[in-house]
C-alpha cells in the first residue's frame, strides 16, 4: 500500500537526489517512495534532513523526473529486506530483484539492509580455514573464517576470474558453508562469465549471486554490498552457516559513493572522494566475523582494482588500514593467476593451519625472497658467475611457480596436493638451507643429502 502522507514540493534534482521540502518526522537513511505521473515508482534512501528540507537518494536515478511531476512518501523506517534461506540458489540485481526469471524473494522475516558492525564485545576470534582449492592462496595466504582479506589487481588482470573461481570452490572442510557473491558494475560479459563459473554452486543451493551491471543506475552499487552483506548475516548467525561474501569490485562501489558525495555539494577529500570513505569502508567490512556461542561465520573478501596498479590511491590504501591482509595480482607474474606471493599477506593465517604449515609458508616465502635476490644479483654479474646455492634457489623459484603457483581456471587442488606440490619445489634445494622446518619433518618429507650435496 502506498504510504501517506505524500509530498509535492521538489525543490531540486540533482543527479540521484531530489530535494523535497515542507517534510515532518522525516530521519537520516528512511526509506521512501518515489512515484511519477506516469505511474512508474521508484525508491529512495534519506541522505541528509534539515529542518523541513530532505535530501533523497534515488536508486533509479533522476532521468524523466520533472520537478513537478513527482511525489514522494516516507515510509518511516529504514529499507529493509526479507532474509532466510530462499536467498540460496537466487540471482538477483545489485537491489534483490530476481535476474533468474523467478519470483521475488520471500522470508520469515525482515532486516535492514544498513546493518551495524559487529559488536566488539560478542566476537569470537577468527579461526579455522576457509580452503580455496587455490594453491598459491591455502599454502601461503590462507582464509580464515571470520576474516576479512583483499584481492589488489591491477587493471586488465584476471581479478574477476579469480574471485569468481574462489566462490565456486571454496569450503568450510564439509561444515554447513555458502557463498554471497556481489558483483559491481561489470559489463554483461563479465555477469555472464561469473554466472557460468558459478552455476554448480547455485544448482547447489549453496549461492546468493547479486549482479550489478555497468548499465545498471550507479546509485544501486551503493546499496549492493550492504544487501549482500544483510543476506550473508542471517545465513551465517540464524542458520549457522559458514558464508564466504566476495565484494567485487569495492573500486567501482567507492566511485558510485564519490558520485553522491559530489551531488550533494560535500567538500571533496583524496581524489574527489568523500572525507568519510573509511569509516564507510569500515562500517562494511567490520560486519564479518565470529558471534561468541554461535555457529556460522561471514569471512569478507573484497575485490578491488587499483587505477594504474598504485597501492597508494585511496581505495586501496584506506582497505589495507581496515583488513587483516591482501592477495596481490601483479602484472609481471608469469602465471596465471598471477599471484604475487611476496606481496601477500595473511595476519591470521596462524589461528587456522598446523605448526608445520606455518613453518612451510615460512621457508617457501624466505626461499623465494633468496630467489629474488640472485636473479638480481645475476644481472648484475651474470648467471655463470653465481654460486651452486644461488642457482639451486633459481630452479626452487622455477619449480614452486610452474608446480604450485601455476593453476588452470576451475581447477581445484585438495590442500594435501597443494602441500605434496610445495614439498617437491623444496626438493630442489639443500637440506642445509631449509632451517625453518623442524627436521623430524624434513626426515619424513625430503630424502637424506649425501655428504657432498646431493640427494640419495
Amino acid at each position: 500500500m502506498w504510504p501517506e502522507p505524500e509530498y509535492t514540493d521538489v525543490t531540486d534534482l540533482r543527479g540521484p537526489l531530489i530535494v523535497v521540502r515542507g517534510v515532518s518526522g522525516v530521519g537520516w537513511d528512511e526509506y521512501a517512495h518515489v512515484r511519477l505521473d506516469s505511474g512508474e515508482e521508484r525508491g529512495g534512501l534519506v541522505l541528509e534532513v534539515d529542518r523541513d528540507l530532505a535530501v533523497v537518494q534515488v536508486f533509479e536515478g533522476t532521468d524523466a523526473m520533472t520537478r513537478r511531476s513527482v511525489r514522494v512518501a516516507f515510509t518511516g523506517s529504514p529499507l529493509k529486506i526479507p532474509v532466510g534461506d530462499g536467498w540460496l540458489g537466487r540471482v538477483c540485481d545489485g537491489r534483490g530483484r530476481p535476474r533468474d526469471g523467478g519470483p521475488p524473494v520471500l522470508g520469515a522475516a525482515d532486516a535492514p539492509v544498513g546493518g551495524a558492525p559487529l559488536n566488539p564485545t560478542r566476537r569470537s576470534p577468527p579461526a579455522e580455514p576457509v580452503l580455496t582449492g587455490i594453491s598459491a592462496i591455502d599454502a601461503l595466504t590462507t582464509l580464515v573464517r571470520g576474516q576479512k582479506i583483499a584481492i589488489f589487481s591491477a587493471p586488465g588482470l584476471p581479478h574477476l576470474e579469480l574471485a569468481a573461481q574462489i566462490g565456486a570452490q571454496a569450503s568450510a572442510g564439509g561444515e554447513p558453508f555458502c557463498v554471497v557473491f556481489a558483483a559491481m558494475g561489470v559489463t554483461h560479459a563479465d555477469a555472464a562469465t561469473v554466472r557460468d563459473t558459478l552455476e554448480e554452486r547455485s544448482a547447489a543451493g549453496e549461492l546468493t549471486l547479486l549482479l550489478n551491471l555497468a548499465d545498471d543506475p550507479v546509485i544501486e552499487r551503493v546499496l549492493t554490498p550492504r544487501l549482500a552483506l544483510t543476506i550473508a548475516e542471517n545465513l551465517a548467525f540464524t542458520g549457522g552457516r559458514h558464508v564466504l561474501v566476495v565484494l567485487a569490485d569495492m573500486t567501482s562501489y567507492c566511485e558510485a559513493l564519490r558520485e553522491v558525495s559530489v551531488a550533494r555539494g560535500e567538500i571533496p577529500a583524496r581524489r574527489a572522494y568523500p572525507g568519510y570513505l573509511y569509516s564507510d569502508l569500515a562500517s562494511l567490512y567490520e560486519r564479518c566475523g565470529r558471534i561468541r556461542d554461535r555457529a556460522g561465520s561471514i569471512t569478507v573478501l573484497p575485490v578491488l582494482t587499483m587505477p594504474a596498479g598504485d597501492m597508494t590511491h585511496p581505495v586501496p590504501d584506506l582497505t589495507g588500514y581496515i583488513t587483516e591482509g591482501q592477495i596481490v595480482l601483479a602484472p609481471d607474474v608469469d602465471v596465471r593467476p598471477p599471484i604475487d606471493v611476496l606481496a601477500s599477506l595473511s595476519r591470521l593465517m596462524r589461528a587456522a593451519v598446523t605448526p608445520a604449515h606455518m613453518d612451510l609458508a615460512a621457508q617457501i616465502l624466505a626461499a623465494l625472497a633468496r630467489a629474488r635476490q640472485a636473479r638480481e644479483l645475476a644481472e648484475l654479474i651474470g648467471a655463470s658467475a653465481l654460486s651452486e646455492t644461488d642457482r639451486r634457489f633459481i630452479d626452487f623459484e622455477l619449480s614452486f611457480r610452474h608446480r604450485v603457483l601455476a593453476q588452470r581456471p576451475g581447477e581445484s587442488r585438495a590442500l594435501e596436493e597443494t602441500m605434496d606440490r610445495a614439498w617437491q619445489a623444496l626438493s630442489t634445494l639443500p637440506r642445509s638451507e631449509l632451517t625453518m622446518i623442524d627436521s623430524a619433518e624434513l626426515d619424513a618429507r625430503l630424502p637424506k643429502e649425501d655428504e657432498r650435496g646431493g640427494t640419495r
